[in-house]
Parts: structure tokens; C-alpha cells; sequence
């Protein structure tokens, strides 16, 4: 299971922004910016 797939589950926190069925926004643990959000889908997209 990936660190973003555990984020998800809410097997890690984090600092959620948004959410919706197929994605969630949270902010960056280490930011590169005043504002560092990553989006992931909620689905495992495989390669």
C-alpha cells in the first residue's frame, strides 16, 4: 500500500482541504511553496 492510498484510508493524517468521491486534496508535509497541496484519486490507478 502506498503512503497515498494509507492517507486515504486515514491510515496517516493529514491535513485534508477538499474532498469529494474521487479525490482528496491535502496539504504537503514538506511544502516547496506558501501553498503545496497535493491531489490524489481515491481509486488505485493502475500502471
Amino acid at each position: 500500500m502506498t503512503i497515498f492510498e494509507r492517507i486515504v484510508a486515514r491510515e496517516i493524517a493529514a491535513e485534508i482541504v477538499y474532498e469529494d468521491d474521487d479525490v482528496l486534496a491535502f496539504h504537503d508535509v514538506n511544502p516547496q511553496a506558501p501553498v503545496h497541496v497535493l491531489i490524489v484519486p481515491k481509486r488505485v490507478i493502475p500502471r
